[in-house]
């Protein structure tokens, strides 16, 4: 198990870098990018999302009862 968990930081700290010579910026930047701007607004993106379909299917299912 520490092996793969080895690996897999290994991996996702060679993507990051990668990423940060492709844009020009560096670590540190785009680990700001990826953990403090772009995941907090999928989070909260993904959560209104599922709030919003909650919504649609209760809404369905009571629109199918009543008939």
């Amino acid at each position: 198990m520490e092996y793969l968990v080895k690996v897999i930081y290994v991996y996702c700290t060679d993507f990051i870098i990668n990423l940060a010579n492709i844009f020009d910026l560096s670590y540190y930047e785009i680990n700001t990018l990826i953990f403090c701007i772009l995941y907090p607004i999928l989070l909260i993106s993904l959560t209104v999302i599922y709030m919003l379909q909650r919504k649609r299917l209760r809404k369905l299912k009571a629109g199918q009862s009543t008939n």
